[in-house]
């Protein structure tokens, strides 16, 4: 994963992890009949929102990212089979600059 989708996914997780804190206490409050019941419910209904703009935030950051850079992860078989093609390109041009073997 690319830096900038990776900040953007650990900034989601922490948002996400927060307001599923806050929500918790939120219901806590409830049922312990708190004042504080009331403005962690407003604080838990804004995290939500913010949580979900961070989540679209980690989708925007990853498709600019493959837009501009292109898809970078290539298959292991398709990236073994170039290398190979490439050891024996290098390979035989290693052995024409030799010029021929003595017998």
């Amino acid at each position: 994963m690319p830096d900038p989708v990776r900040t953007a996914a650990v900034r989601a997780v922490l948002i996400m992890s927060l307001t599923i804190i806050q929500a918790v206490v939120a219901f806590l409050c409830t049922l312990a009949g708190s004042w504080l019941a009331f403005p962690m419910v407003l604080s838990s209904v804004a995290g939500t929102v913010v949580a979900t703009w961070s989540v679209l935030d980690v989708w925007v950051t990853r498709q600019v990212w493959n837009q501009r850079n292109g898809v970078v992860s290539v298959p292991s078989s398709t990236a073994r089979r170039m290398r190979r093609e490439r050891r024996a390109a290098r390979r035989a041009a290693r052995a024409r600059s030799r010029g021929p073997s003595p017998p």
